[in-house]
């Protein structure tokens, strides 16, 4: 068996060497649900002992092909040795030292190239978060203090978080809000995709223009089902703002930091947001957030808004080194191997009548599973938990979805192989039922 000082950066993936769960990972799912929260989510029985870029070795010595990246975090692979080595070099050198209160380097460097990065020639300014929930709180702050107003709009099937703002804010699913009112007053919902009479109307009937602060909205639907935009709706929604004073606050905390193969996905669709909420693969794997929003509109006051940890120090040069290798190799990475992955299921969509829509925008990828015709999401869940017994990773998304969103270092060769399990995971399921 292996041993967990072994390399295995360029070891080919899956190998499985135990049944699963292994028994040590058994032995630690024992103790977690002693003692863990029921809320928790766990897809199938995985222990990670440690990564290295698209590979997760578990506590019994299994190496699994990730195609999760920790719900779309570690943007450059599990463990790059630039953004240990920038980890470590600013541990040694401060922890920690509140950037709400204090100054330090790192953060202030991270703020400019933020700045520099996100959409729009204007000049913006950065708040920093530990997360996208709070980056999303924080956005519904600013833009009821900037604008003065106090009503809200978002998507049905978006999700933006669990805090209670976020958590308001979303349509995703029930369960998300379920037995937690009363949330958030003042937001409502309009389809994603909706169109302009839509939206007019309700201005009209339920909703008045001059008292709404501003529109949320994922470029691309994350946890709704890796929805895309059709070409016309995010331009609709940045000329209906404009008309109406309305910030329009694009949530890119799962789209955004090379996802999509461009820095930020707002920019496949020519548009400017007034506020981007940032987290997930900023710093790839660390607990990182920011909104940059135009510098006229955060114009909130000192003490208006804090945080005690956000912005820290070393999770500011994580992001650094995140960002470096970004626009230097995996930006690229990311455009070429979504385009060999959708190509991939689209052509397994061909051949199987449970496999429908295969969509996606760089490394932002997803198919659905139905049974005659119906989106299935038993058949879903099933495919994945087949995914897992031969050793590739996945999520589900939206009611019915498979997502595919692995460190933009992935190979061509490990897209081959996702795709190859990934067929054969469908069969085995279908076989099995």
């Amino acid at each position: 068996m292996r041993t967990t000082s072994a390399p295995i950066f360029d070891v080919t993936v899956p190998v499985l060497t135990t049944a699963l769960p292994g028994p040590k990972a058994a032995a630690w799912i024992a103790r977690d649900d002693q003692v863990l929260s029921p809320s928790y989510t766990r897809a199938y029985p995985l222990v990670a002992a440690r990564g290295a870029g698209c590979t997760i070795e578990d506590v019994d010595g299994n190496l699994f092909l990730d195609f999760t990246a920790g719900i779309a975090v570690t943007a450059t692979g599990h463990a790059h040795p630039d953004v240990v080595a920038a980890i470590v070099d600013q541990a040694q050198k401060l922890i920690h030292m509140s950037g709400t209160d204090f100054y330090y380097t790192p953060e202030i460097e991270l703020a400019e190239r933020l700045a520099r990065l996100a959409p729009g020639t204007h000049p913006k300014r950065v708040f920093f978060t530990n997360s996208g929930a709070e980056s999303v709180e924080a956005a519904l702050k600013l833009a009821r203090y900037h604008t003065g107003r106090q009503r809200v709009i978002s998507c049905f099937g978006a999700f933006h978080g669990r805090t209670y703002g976020a958590m308001s804010l979303g349509g995703s699913k029930s369960i998300h809000q379920r037995g937690f009112g009363p949330l958030v007053p003042g937001i409502h919902r309009i389809p994603f995709n909706c169109d302009l009479e839509f939206l007019e109307e309700q201005f009209h009937t339920v909703c008045p223009a001059d008292e709404v602060a501003a529109i949320f909205v994922e470029p691309i639907q994350g946890e709704g089902g890796y929805r895309l935009p059709s070409p016309h709706f995010l331009p609709m929604l940045r000329k209906v703002c404009d008309r109406h004073g309305i910030l329009l606050v694009a949530d890119e905390v799962q789209s955004g930091m090379g996802r999509t193969g461009r820095m930020f996905a707002s920019e496949h669709f020519g548009v400017t947001p007034d506020i981007v909420c940032l987290a997930k693969g900023l710093a790839s794997g660390m607990p990182l957030g920011a909104i940059v929003a135009r510098a006229d509109i955060m114009n909130w006051p000192p003490g208006s808004h804090a945080s005690t940890f956000g912005g820290n120090p070393i999770c500011c040069r994580a992001a650094l080194a995140t960002i470096d290798l970004l626009q230097h190799e995996y930006l690229a990475n990311a455009q070429e191997r979504g385009e060999q992955l959708l190509a991939g299921l689209a052509r397994l969509a061909k051949g199987n009548a449970a496999l429908t829509q295969p969509r996606g925008l760089g490394l932002m990828v997803a198919i659905d599973v139905t049974t005659d015709g119906a989106l299935d999401p038993q058949r879903r869940d099933a495919i994945i938990e087949a995914a897992f017994h031969r050793g590739l990773l996945l999520l589900g998304c939206g009611k019915a979805g498979v997502r595919f969103c692995p460190g933009l270092c992935v190979t061509s060769e490990q897209v081959d192989s996702a795709l190859a399990i990934f067929a054969e995971s469908c069969r085995d399921a279908i076989a099995r039922e």
